[in-house]
C-alpha cells in the first residue's frame, strides 16, 4: 500500500494532498511546482505538447499568500465582498494557468480560485498519517513543533492556528496574511497543537464546503460528481442536477468499491497463480533446454561415432588394397629374381662353352643351347618387365553429398497434427533387478488421434555392445530373464503407432547381482522329484536317478554353489554338475551329451559327460558332507569340491554356451542347495 501513499512528483508521502479532476492526487506544494502559466489564446493541451509536464516556471509571487492558491481559506485583505457575504478575490490573480497530471498527463485549466478549486483529499491525508504512525515513520517529527504553512523558505515554527481556516501561522505571516480585523476578526486563533495531535484532529474534523467553510457536506451531486452543502443547494448551483443524500451515495459507492475490489482480488489471485506458473515455466524451460542440449549432443555424438566406424571400415579396405598390391609386387619380384638368376646362370654357362676349342664337343650341345637361349629370350616378352599393379589406388571417396548434408543439418519446426509417439519416460522407481533378471516400467504421452500400437524394449549385451530387441508388445512393464550376473545393462524403450516409430527414451543402467541366488526349478524337474523348503531341498520318490535343474542360467562370469547331503542311505551315487536346459531328466546326470557332472559314492568319484567316465578319484561323501560346483566361464572350466577342498583335477574344459545347475539323485538321498556363496579361498582367477 505504501506506493499508493506517495506523491508521484516528489516520491514522498503525501503532504496536504489535493484531488485532481482525473482522480489522481498530488501534494499541494508539488501542485505549485507543476502549475504553468499558459499564454492567452493557447489551450493547456497545446501548452503541454510543446513543453515538459514538469517545467518549473517562476510562479507569480503576488498570489503566494492568497487564499486563492493556499487551499486553506486565508487570503490577502481586500474590500470586495458579494451581496450574500461570500468573499470575492482580487482581480489581479494570475489567469490562464494550467496543471498537468504527472500520471495520466491530462491537463486542466485553473479558474480564478487557483489550486483552491481542487478539493483537499482529507481521507488520503488521514490514511497517510495513520500509516506513518503505525510504521513509526513519523518518528521524532511527531513531537517537534508544527511549521508555518505560509513561509516562503525555511518555514518558522507556527505560533497560532486559525480554527476556521485550518492554517498554521508564524507571527510574521499571521500579521501579514491573517490580521485580526475585518472579516477575519471573527476567526478564532489558538496555539498550535503537536503535529501528531493535529493529524488526529484533522482526520476527525468533518470536511467543509470550499465555498461555505462553515457548512458541512450534506448532499452529493451526481452530475458534478462532488459533495455539496445546504447553502450550495439554496443558491441554486445544482438546480438541474441529480442530487442525492450524502449518506445514501456514501453507502452506494462503498458497495460499488467493495464489489470492484472483489473483482480485482480475484484477478490478483489469478495473477499470483499465473506468476507461479511463469516461474515454474522458467524452471521447465531450463530443464527442457538442458535435456534438449543433451539430446542434440547425443545425436551429434552418434553421427560422429557412426562416421568413426565408417572411417575404420574404409581404412580397413585401404589396408587390404595396400596389402594386395604389395603382395602382387613381392610375388613379381620373386618371380623376376628367379628368372633372372636362371638366365644369368645360363649366360655364364654359354660363355664358358664358347671358350672351348673342341668343335665336335661344341656341336654336340650347340643345338640344345641355341634352343634354350632362344626359349629364354622368348620369356622376356613385352609386358614381362612391366609392374602388374600401379602405385596409385583405384579407389575414390566422394564426401561432397555427405558434407552438404551436414552443412544443411538444422532443426525442423514440429507441426501440429498426427505425429509419432513421444519418447517414453522410464519410471525409475519401478525399474529393478533381481539375480539375473531385470524389470522395467515406463509411460508415455499418447499423441492426439494416434493411439500407440506397441513398444520396443532394447538392451545391450552387458558389456557396452550393440543393442538388441528383447520385447515388442503393448505392455508398459517387462521382465527380462537370463541376463549375465555381475553385469551392467543399458536399457531403452521406444513407442510406435500408425505414423511411425518414436524416439528412444533416456537410457537406464541396471546392474545384475554379483553372485547367483537361485533354487531348484519345479517346472522343469522330473515328476518323481519332490521339492521342499521353498524349492531348496530335493529328494526323489523313485529308486531310479532323476534330474532336477536350477532356476538360474549362466553364460558369463564365475559362479560357485554348494549342495549339502542331508540324507545318504545304502551308498547311492548322486551326480552334481551343470546341464543344458533340454538334458534328459530320467537318467543319471551326464549320461547324455547335454550334461557335465561328477557322480560320487561313499568311497570314490568319476567325471561323466556323454556317458564317458573319466578321472576316477578316491574319496566320497556321507551325511553332512558338502559338494561344491565351480563354473568358471572366463576360463571355460568346471571344477568340483568336497567339503571345501578341490576334488580331483579340473573336470571339464572348453565349455561354451548356456549352463544350468543340475543334480540327479534317487530316493536314498536328500540334498539342500546353498547359493550366493563366495568363491573358494584357493581359487585363482
Amino acid at each position: 500500500m505504501e506506493e499508493e501513499l506517495k506523491c508521484p512528483v516528489c516520491g514522498s508521502f503525501y503532504k496536504e494532498p489535493i484531488l485532481l479532476p482525473c482522480s489522481h492526487n498530488v501534494c499541494l506544494a508539488c501542485a505549485w511546482n507543476i502549475t504553468v502559466q499558459t499564454p492567452e489564446g493557447e489551450t493547456p493541451v497545446q501548452r503541454a505538447s510543446g513543453s515538459s509536464d514538469y517545467d518549473y516556471l517562476e510562479m507569480d509571487k503576488m498570489s503566494l499568500y492568497s487564499e486563492t492558491d493556499s487551499g486553506y481559506g486565508s487570503y490577502t485583505p481586500c474590500q470586495l465582498k458579494s451581496p450574500n457575504g461570500v468573499r470575492v478575490f482580487p482581480p489581479n490573480i494570475p489567469r490562464h494557468c494550467s496543471l498537468t497530471c504527472p500520471l495520466c498527463h491530462r491537463s486542466v485549466s485553473l479558474d480564478e480560485r487557483g489550486l483552491r478549486g481542487f478539493a483537499r483529499n482529507r481521507l488520503l491525508e488521514a490514511i497517510v498519517s495513520k500509516y506513518q504512525q503505525t510504521r513509526g515513520i513519523a518518528g521524532s517529527a511527531s513531537s517537534s513543533a508544527v511549521k508555518c504553512q505560509l513561509c516562503d523558505r525555511n518555514p518558522l515554527d507556527a505560533t497560532v492556528m486559525c480554527e476556521q481556516c485550518d492554517v498554521f501561522y508564524c507571527n510574521a505571516c499571521q500579521q501579514r496574511c491573517h490580521p485580526s480585523r475585518g472579516p477575519l476578526a471573527k476567526h478564532r486563533l489558538v496555539p498550535p497543537p503537536k503535529r501528531a495531535e493535529n493529524r488526529r484532529r484533522s482526520a476527525r474534523k468533518p470536511a467543509t464546503c470550499a465555498d461555505h467553510e462553515a457548512q458541512n457536506f450534506s448532499a452529493y451531486c451526481c452530475t458534478c460528481k462532488s459533495p455539496t452543502c445546504t447553502k450550495c443547494l439554496e443558491e441554486g448551483k445544482h438546480n438541474q442536477h441529480d442530487v442525492k443524500p450524502l449518506a445514501v451515495m456514501w453507502k452506494q459507492h462503498k458497495c460499488q468499491l467493495s464489489q470492484a475490489l472483489n473483482g480485482v482480488s480475484d484477478k490478483a489471485k489469478d495473477a499470483k497463480e499465473f506468476l507461479v506458473q511463469l516461474k515454474n515455466l522458467l524452471q521447465q524451460i531450463q530443464e527442457s533446454g538442458v535435456e534438449f542440449e543433451a539430446c542434440v549432443v547425443a545425436q551429434c555424438d552418434s553421427l560422429i561415432e557412426a562416421l568413426t566406424r565408417q572411417k575404420a571400415k574404409l581404412l580397413t579396405k585401404v589396408t587390404k588394397e595396400k596389402e594386395y598390391k604389395q603382395k602382387v609386387v613381392r610375388d613379381q619380384i620373386t618371380h623376376c629374381t628367379m628368372k633372372l638368376r636362371q638366365t644369368t646362370g645360363m649366360m655364364e654357362y654359354c660363355l664358358e662353352v664358347l671358350k672351348e676349342n673342341d668343335p665336335s664337343g661344341f656341336l654336340q650341345i650347340s643345338d640344345a643351347l641355341i634352343k634354350r637361349v632362344s626359349s629364354s629370350q622368348d620369356q622376356w616378352v613385352k609386358g614381362a618387365l612391366e609392374p602388374k599393379v600401379a602405385p596409385e589406388f583405384d579407389l575414390s571417396l566422394n564426401t561432397d553429398a555427405l558434407l552438404q548434408t551436414i552443412l544443411q543439418l538444422d532443426f525442423c519446426q514440429v507441426e501440429a497434427g498426427p505425429s509419432v509417439p513421444a519418447a517414453p519416460l522410464l519410471q525409475l522407481e519401478k525399474c529393478c533387478t533381481r539375480n539375473n533378471s531385470a524389470t522395467l516400467a515406463w509411460r508415455v504421452t499418447v499423441p492426439t488421434g494416434n493411439p500407440i500400437e506397441g513398444y520396443i524394449l532394447e538392451l545391450d549385451d552387458g558389456s557396452g555392445g550393440q543393442y538388441r530387441e528383447v520385447y515388442v508388445g503393448k505392455e508398459t512393464v517387462c521382465t527380462v530373464d537370463g541376463l549375465h550376473f555381475n553385469s551392467s545393462y543399458n536399457a531403452r524403450v521406444k513407442a510406435y503407432n500408425a505414423i511411425g516409430v518414436g524416439p528412444y527414451s533416456k537410457t537406464v543402467v541396471l546392474k545384475t547381482s554379483d553372485v547367483a541366488w537361485f533354487t531348484f526349478d519345479p517346472t522343469s524337474a522330473h515328476r518323481d522329484i519332490v521339492l521342499t523348503n521353498e524349492n531348496q531341498t530335493v529328494t526323489c520318490s523313485s529308486y531310479d536317478d532323476r534330474v532336477v535343474l536350477g532356476t538360474a542360467a549362466f553364460s558369463k562370469g564365475v559362479h560357485y554353489w554348494e549342495v549339502t547331503i542331508d540324507r545318504y542311505d545304502n551308498h547311492p551315487d548322486p551326480a552334481f554338475g551343470v546341464a543344458r536346459i533340454n538334458t534328459m531328466k530320467d537318467m543319471m546326470l551326464g549320461k547324455d551329451d547335454k550334461a557335465w557332472a561328477m557322480y560320487v559314492d561313499n568311497n570314490r568319484s568319476w567325471f561323466m559327460h556323454n556317458n564317458s567316465h573319466t578321472n576316477r578319484a578316491e574319496g566320497g561323501i556321507s551325511k553332512g558332507a558338502t559338494v561344491g560346483v565351480l563354473l568358471d566361464l572366463v576360463k571355460r572350466t568346471l571344477t568340483f569340491y568336497i567339503n571345501k577342498e578341490q576334488h580331483g583335477p579340473t573336470a571339464f574344459e572348453n565349455l561354451d554356451g548356456v549352463f544350468v545347475p543340475a543334480v540327479s539323485l534317487n530316493r536314498n538321498v536328500q540334498v539342500t542347495l546353498l547359493t550366493g556363496l563366495e568363491l573358494p579361498k584357493n581359487f585363482k582367477q
